[in-house]
């Protein structure tokens, strides 16, 4: 029995990315990800915002425990 050999049309050679000078690269990623940075400190922010709003109105305003 002859098996034939499949490609996916990931590992399809004419698929292939074309090749991409190194200083066109290095040019890209120079200053870094900035919108995941920005994405990222404002989803941190939203959650220490939520968690004073928590610890203020819902804690503190039923003052000591015990």
């Amino acid at each position: 029995m002859d098996k034939e050999h499949h490609h996916t049309t990931a590992s399809d050679p004419e698929r292939d990315a074309p090749e991409v000078a190194r200083s066109n690269a290095l040019e890209a990623l120079r200053d870094g990800p900035t919108g995941a940075l920005i994405i990222a400190a404002g989803a941190v922010g939203l959650l220490f915002l939520g968690w004073l709003f928590f610890y203020f109105v819902l804690f503190m305003a039923r003052g000591d425990v015990g």
